[in-house]
């Protein structure tokens, strides 16, 4: 998948002769080792593959660092200026996909780090001076968490977008609404609708108050103790964007609960595009029949020429499941950790990046889904015309004659029983009863009951009509919150 963070086309990555893995010079820490890394453990150790898409993320981290030692004098100016031209040619081979990354490089880290110093030569080498790469992935990873977070929210409103505007579109069209599943009392369509876009208010909010939560540079903490150079901590934070900067060195660079914060949040947003889902699937079905897929966003089988499958959806389920084992997996990679940095922490990004790149691509196909469906009116309102979804309605009518609620609901549940029973229409029943009568049979004529969803938040028209402003001004708000972040 193309991210807006990773060169369009992949740099090509260099192999030695005969396609060997291992590398061919040493990597960033030999001064301590005789013999280079085997094959097994290069293998399994490195994060290249997928660290690769925080280049952007760790190129400005470098910027950011090196103006850093060029304002405390540990480096010169000219030092700095050479640094910032490689680290812009970097960029450039990045973008148009030029970079050729070789086997000796472990990591983003160690490609940016190697191209520099080939680029700049010797002030090249002085890029990691006072820095390690356990503050440096902890700056990168938080980097893209903020500008992913945003991004992943303002298409989360774009799908609200939707959700409003079919809801509008709906009119005063009514469906049933459920609970266990059995249907249970009218509603407007609207306000089925609109209850899925509120949760996603929730999803946002969440989003930003982690990304607030992430909002904190690593950067200066080094290794896990800090540094004995005069570093400014405080200056490259500005630099970065970043609204603070840490307070425990220890903590900066073992701290990951933004990771799993951020994957909560995507987690239970991907749970609410499942709930949505799931109720796509059972709308969609003959049984239902609620809704029409669109030929665009169905698919069809490959054995049954009828058939008309909405895959979009039930992927956006399993895709849900996916993202629960990712967050249970990052929270078990945690739990048994001691300060301060351990490499275990690798494992925080694939999750993660998979997490970001399947709600996108959710997102769009829910919304395409949504956008294009039709509701099948006359089946949703004849469902909902049940006399029986009525029956609470009867039974408030007559508790505002004094009759108290639970005698209401016994009498009303035993005609409900009878009415089964016998075959004989509630109406008929309701109308022959001495404590009801016409006019409480009348709460049974098709959509009635749902005029009488009448109070605050209700799913009546007079209430729905409230909420659909409600719904707009807050989405207003919340996508000129999104342009601010």
């Amino acid at each position: 998948m193309t991210n807006q963070n990773m060169p369009t086309n992949e740099p090509h990555r260099g192999e030695p002769e005969g396609g060997e893995a291992h590398p061919a010079a040493a990597p960033l820490w030999h001064g301590r080792f005789e013999q280079g890394p085997s094959d097994e453990l290069w293998a399994f150790t490195v994060s290249l593959p997928f660290d690769r898409r925080l280049w952007l993320d760790d190129i400005t981290g470098s910027r950011a660092h090196v103006k850093g030692l060029a304002k405390v004098k540990l480096i010169s100016a000219a030092e700095e200026a050479a640094v910032l031209d490689a680290l812009d040619q970097v960029e450039r081979e990045m973008r148009s996909g030029s970079f050729t990354f070789l086997a000796t490089d472990e990591d983003i880290h160690t490609a940016v780090e190697r191209r520099v110093t080939e680029i700049a030569g010797p002030p090249g080498a002085k890029l990691h001076t006072g820095r390690s790469r356990n503050d440096q992935v902890a700056t990168d990873l938080r980097l893209y968490t903020r500008r992913e977070l945003i991004d992943v929210a303002r298409r989360v409103t774009v799908l609200q977008r939707t959700l409003l505007h079919r809801a509008k579109e709906a009119g005063e069209t009514y469906v049933p609404g459920y609970t266990h599943l059995q249907r249970a009392q009218p509603v407007l369509l609207a306000h089925h609708l609109l209850a899925h876009g509120w949760a996603l208010f929730r999803d946002v909010d969440r989003l930003l108050d982690a990304r607030r939560r992430a909002d904190v540079s690593p950067l200066g903490a080094g290794a896990l103790a800090g540094s004995s150079l005069p570093l400014d901590p405080r200056f490259t934070a500005n630099e970065l964007g970043f609204a603070r900067v840490f307070d425990n060195s220890l903590d900066a660079v073992s701290d990951r609960d933004f990771v799993a914060e951020s994957l909560f949040c995507c987690t239970l947003l991907a749970v609410h595009l499942s709930r949505v889902a799931e109720e796509i699937v059972i709308w969609s079905s003959e049984e239902v029949g609620f809704i029409r897929l669109d030929d665009r966003y169905s698919t069809g089988s490959s054995m049954m020429p009828q058939k008309k499958n909405p895959d979009i959806a039930e992927l956006t389920r399993a895709k849900a499941a996916r993202l629960i084992g990712h967050l249970t997996g990052v929270l078990a990679m945690l739990k048994g950790l001691p300060l301060a940095y351990n490499r275990d922490l690798q494992e925080d990004k694939e999750p993660f990046f998979d997490a970001v790149d399947q709600l996108k691509l959710a997102l769009s196909a829910m919304n395409g889904m949504i956008d294009t469906l039709r509701f099948d009116r006359k089946r949703m309102e004849a469902a909902a015309d049940s006399p029986y979804l009525a029956a609470t309605d009867l039974a408030e009518w007559l508790v505002g004659r004094g009759t108290p609620f639970r005698d209401a609901h016994a009498l009303v549940g035993a005609l409900v029983r009878d009415s089964l029973e016998r075959n004989v229409g509630l109406p008929e029943l309701v109308a022959a009863h001495p404590l009801l009568g016409e006019e409480a049979a009348a709460l049974c004529a098709p959509g009635q009951a749902v005029q009488r969803r009448s109070s605050p938040g209700a799913g009546g028209p007079v209430q729905v009509a409230k909420q659909l402003v409600k719904f707009q001004k807050q989405l207003d708000t919340t996508m000129t919150r999104l342009q601010d972040a």
